[in-house]
């Protein structure tokens, strides 16, 4: 288990994981998030910790400069509002760094509602099972939209994203998906078409 998805774990915690984990393998954010999160604990430090710093924590990630003043920039936005982040998607999509995916996250960790975290792994698997997309960009795809809002409404909204982009890792790969141990292979139009050629 991720150290993000231990309970208890902070809000701070898990959006800073979330924002990080954006074009970065799960392994690589899981070994530098201790040391990003000892240097900067809250909005407030993060705030004010020089940009220099921030990029020699997140420079394994990549695109450190860009994470870092992206970081800093949300830091500000929030620390001036009291720690506190929004609870509509419209004003947390106002907030530097926040695209559709992390206003989605952020509704969901915070509890306010259920909502897809629909990037290109949970698009892979459901594209694989529903039906190719309508359009290229995933944030204003009708089909890929109205499937994963209808998937992840639900309570348990959280452990269903988690468990669709870890079967997105694990068994539904981009490359050499292991089909053949797949568990929803037979409702699967990626897998009955992949029968049909061989």
């Amino acid at each position: 288990m991720f150290p993000r998805r231990h309970p208890g774990t902070s809000l701070y915690n898990q959006v800073i994981a979330e924002l990080l984990l954006q074009r970065t393998r799960a392994e690589v954010v899981a070994s530098r998030l201790p040391v990003l999160l000892s240097l900067t604990p809250d909005w407030d430090a993060l705030a004010s910790t020089p940009e220099k710093d921030m990029e020699h924590v997140l420079k394994p990630l990549g695109l450190w400069r860009r994470r870092a003043a992206s970081l800093r920039r949300l830091a500000a936005e929030v620390s001036s509002a009291g720690g506190k982040l929004p609870k509509t998607r419209e004003a947390l999509e106002q907030l530097p760094g926040v695209g559709q995916y992390m206003a989605n996250a952020i509704l969901v960790i915070q509890n306010v509602q259920p909502a897809p975290y629909l990037d290109t792994n949970m698009a892979r698997v459901l594209e694989r099972h529903f039906g190719p997309r309508q359009l290229s960009d995933i944030r204003y795809d009708p089909m890929l939209q109205r499937v994963a809002h209808k998937i992840t409404n639900s309570k348990q909204s959280r452990a269903i994203n988690w468990a669709i982009l870890d079967f997105s890792a694990i068994v539904c790969k981009i490359r050499s998906p292991k089909c053949p141990s797949c568990p929803v292979r037979r409702t699967c139009d990626y897998y009955r078409s992949s029968e049909t050629k061989s």
